[in-house]
């Protein structure tokens, strides 16, 4: 059995399945609704109820109150049909947002990688092409591990057959555990996408900012490489934080890639440099080496944050105070299975992020 939503005020229908989510079919049929978390917890989905009933689901009871409950309010990521229904929702597509529609693949694992001490590569073969906007992730399911985990898609769309994830170790971790000491080739993983609004965003013709630490580098060198390949001709900056040499991975390939194109330009940054690592370039945080090499006027530019919360936030701050406006701002923070509630949480900073 299956029940007719309709969007407004988009006028978007679709068909939800039985037990299936209002979320996950729209996203399966190419209908863009916001959403963050994707598990009930931060609101960013709340829609309006105008017709028609729904299995609120595991919704929180901080993200989806009981004055909300009882005013027809549900969590599209939690919300599951129980007839037709008309949902009212606060869309606002960004234009360069393709819309890309979910669908479920197999993948073969072709390769691993030691990146860093705490960082693999995985380079996976799907079933058959994805397409998909640079800076958007996929959910992996884990043999053992209960839900799916997010990650980040490191390769350019140009490579649709393929995905290519950085995946770091999460001390306790379950799901990235199993990833660093189970996983071989030859393997087999199921997974899903194309998720997220983490996108260049090309009609703007603003120079580009990509700060990027730790595994959160598999979004801008997705987001870098799909640039330099069309020849966009903006001024491109990838500020990439670690915390030591060992943890500065993939060095090579953007040092390379500033020789063989005029207009990227990439600065590297260590916070704790070890004494044989004889560090010659920036020693301090990320948004701290950005701040050093414009001078801390950022004006004029558009800039793309992804790494864990603190990076984020501190990355944020920096530019904001030099004058980039969150209109210009555009981020993917790096969160755990073990962060729960907190994977919907908003900047302070940020009225629609």
């Amino acid at each position: 059995m299956s029940y007719e939503v309709r969007v407004e005020p988009t006028g978007d229908v679709i068909e939800v399945e039985e037990g299936q989510t209002i979320l996950a079919a729209a996203l399966r049929q190419g209908v863009w609704l916001p959403f963050a978390c994707g598990h009930g917890t931060c609101a960013t989905c709340k829609v309006q109820v105008l017709e028609g009933d729904a299995d609120l689901g595991a919704a929180s009871p901080f993200a989806l109150m009981d004055v909300e409950r009882s005013e027809g309010k549900v969590l599209a990521c939690c919300a599951m049909p129980e007839s037709d229904m008309v949902i009212e929702a606060d869309i606002d597509v960004d234009p360069d947002f393709l819309g890309y529609p979910v669908q479920d693949y197999q993948a073969e694992v072709v390769d691993i990688q030691d990146l860093s001490p705490t960082i693999k590569g995985i380079f996976l073969k799907l079933d058959r092409a994805m397409e998909f906007q640079a800076g958007q992730y996929i959910n992996l399911a884990i043999p053992g591990v209960e839900g799916t985990r997010a990650f980040s898609i490191a390769n350019s769309p140009s490579e649709p057959g393929q995905i290519e994830l950085h995946v770091r170790r999460v001390p306790g971790g379950v799901g990235t555990g199993w990833l660093h000491d189970e996983l071989k080739l030859g393997g087999q993983l199921a997974l899903s996408g194309p998720y997220g609004q983490f996108f260049v965003r090309r009609s703007d013709t603003k120079d580009v900012i990509f700060i990027a630490g730790g595994s959160g580098l598999s979004s801008p060198q997705s987001m870098i490489l799909d640039l330099l390949e069309a020849g966009d001709s903006r001024q491109i900056y990838l500020f990439q934080g670690a915390r030591n040499l060992a943890e500065l991975y993939h060095r090579d390939l953007f040092e390379q890639l500033a020789q063989d194109h005029d207009n990227f330009h990439y600065i590297p940054a260590l916070n704790e440099p070890l004494a044989e690592d004889a560090w010659q370039g920036f020693s301090g945080f990320v948004h701290e080496a950005a701040q050093a090499y414009f001078d801390g006027r950022f004006a004029g530019h558009k800039a793309y944050l992804c790494g864990p919360p603190m990076m984020i936030d501190a990355a944020i701050s920096a530019l904001m105070q030099g004058r980039v406006f969150e209109a210009d701002i555009h981020m993917e923070k790096f969160l755990t299975a073990a962060d729960g509630a907190e994977s919907g949480s908003r900047s302070a900073l940020f009225k629609r992020i």
